[in-house]
C-alpha cells in the first residue's frame, strides 16, 4: 500500500471529524457565509500541506482550531480591515489539559511556601529560578549529588500534598488532564 494512502484517509477522517465544528467555529468570527466557506477551505489546504508537522497526535484538535484561528486572522488582514482583531479571535482558548495545568500550578506555589527550608530554597532554586543543579548546590554550599537530592525530594513532596488534596485524571501518555478537590467542598487547592 502506498504511504500517501494512508495520509489521505488520515486528512479524509480528520476533516469529517471536525469539519462542522470548524465551520460553527469559523462563521461566528466573520461576518459572510462565504467568506466563512473560504477560510474553511484554506484551513482544509493547510491541514494537507501541513499534516506532516503535526508532533502530538493527541492534540490534533488544538492544531485545526489554531489553524483556523490564524486563517481568520489572516482573512482580516487581507480585507484591510484595520484595527483590532475581535475579541473572540485574539485570546486563543485553552484545552481542558492545559486549563488543568495551569489550574495546579496556582496550588504549587503555596505548596513550595510549606516545605522544610532547605528543600524550599532548593526547589525554588531549580523549579522557579531556572538554575542547574550544579548553580543550586554552589548557592547552598552543598554537593551536586545532594542538591539533586533536594530537589527530588522537594518535588516528591509536593507531589504529596498535591495528592492529599486533589484527585488527578491523566490520558494514556501519562499528561495532565483534569483534577478536582477531594472532600465535600469541591473547592481548587
Amino acid at each position: 500500500m502506498n504511504p500517501m494512502d494512508d495520509t489521505i484517509e488520515t486528512i479524509d477522517g480528520i476533516w469529517k471529524a471536525y469539519q462542522a465544528g470548524l465551520l460553527g467555529f469559523i462563521r461566528r468570527r466573520v461576518d459572510s457565509p462565504a467568506a466563512a466557506e473560504d477560510i474553511l477551505q484554506d484551513v482544509f489546504v493547510r491541514v494537507l500541506t501541513r499534516i506532516d508537522t503535526l508532533a502530538d497526535a493527541g492534540k490534533i484538535k488544538g492544531w485545526l482550531y489554531r489553524i483556523a484561528r490564524n486563517a481568520i486572522i489572516d482573512h482580516y488582514r487581507a480585507s484591510g480591515k484595520t484595527g483590532p482583531l475581535p475579541e473572540n479571535i485574539a485570546a486563543p482558548q485553552l484545552d481542558t489539559s492545559e486549563q488543568a495545568r495551569r489550574g495546579i500550578e496556582g496550588c504549587v506555589l503555596p505548596f513550595i511556601r510549606n516545605l522544610p527550608d532547605k528543600y524550599r530554597e532548593a526547589v525554588t532554586l531549580s523549579e522557579i529560578e531556572g538554575l542547574t543543579h550544579e548553580q543550586v548546590a554552589q548557592r547552598q554550599g552543598i554537593t551536586l549529588s545532594g542538591a539533586k537530592s533536594r530537589v527530588q525530594r522537594g518535588r516528591a513532596m509536593i507531589k504529596d500534598m498535591l495528592s492529599e488534596c486533589c484527585r488527578f485524571e491523566f490520558d494514556r501518555r501519562g499528561s495532565l488532564v483534569d483534577y478536582e478537590a477531594k472532600g465535600s467542598e469541591r473547592k481548587r487547592c
